[in-house]
């Protein structure tokens, strides 16, 4: 299913987010597992992997990447870990503040949201759209539109900025299968970018 959807059109990142119940980190074995069995399928297809909130165990197991939420590593301590080539984004929920004191710092990317609903984790903010028009309207690191994110919903996202989104359902639980989603994600940025261009 993931060699599928990774083929299946452009995605720039996989990120693991392994979690055990109630939101409690996963087993450091588990995470090291995981991502033993799928950094492998993300190299073959050039997509970067990013491990979520460890940046001990991502320079550990030479993950790509890392990303942190504003309660896990600080980005002076996921840098110093992961090294200058590392990709390091971080979570600014829906503050403008934060966004510009992780980019200010360095960050590869930050990501706004929850933009919609999510089963994936109880969201800390509520972002609006316009938060991603004013972050690309005034600064060059890329942006990340996160939460609820499904093929049906993402175009008002895409047309107010975001440079990438963060899906988990949309893909993994969509209708047709995750190749299908990949596939319809790409005509989504492919169709509102050229009409917003």
């Amino acid at each position: 299913m993931l060699e599928a959807a990774l083929a299946a059109g452009d995605v720039a990142c996989l990120q693991l987010r392994l979690k055990a119940a109630g939101e409690n980190p996963a087993d450091d074995d588990a995470i090291r597992r995981a991502t033993a069995a799928l950094l492998p399928i993300t190299q073959k297809h050039d997509v970067a992997f990013i491990l979520n909130d460890r940046p001990d165990l991502a320079a550990e197991l030479g993950c790509d990447g890392v990303h942190v939420g504003q309660d896990d590593a600080s980005y002076d301590e996921a840098r110093r870990l992961m090294g200058s080539k590392a990709i390091v984004g971080v979570t600014c929920h829906d503050s403008r503040h934060l966004a510009m004191t992780a980019a200010d710092l360095g960050a590869d990317y930050v990501a706004f949201g929850a933009f919609y609903p999510t089963t994936t984790k109880a969201p800390k903010s509520q972002a609006r759209p316009d938060i991603l028009k004013w972050w690309s309207d005034i600064m060059e690191a890329p942006c990340v539109a996160i939460g609820g994110i499904t093929v049906e919903n993402c175009t008002p996202l895409i047309a107010a900025g975001a440079d990438f989104l963060a899906v988990s359902a949309g893909v993994w639980a969509h209708p047709e299968g995750p190749a299908a989603a990949v596939r319809a994600f790409n005509e989504a940025f492919d169709k509102t970018t050229r009409s917003t261009g």
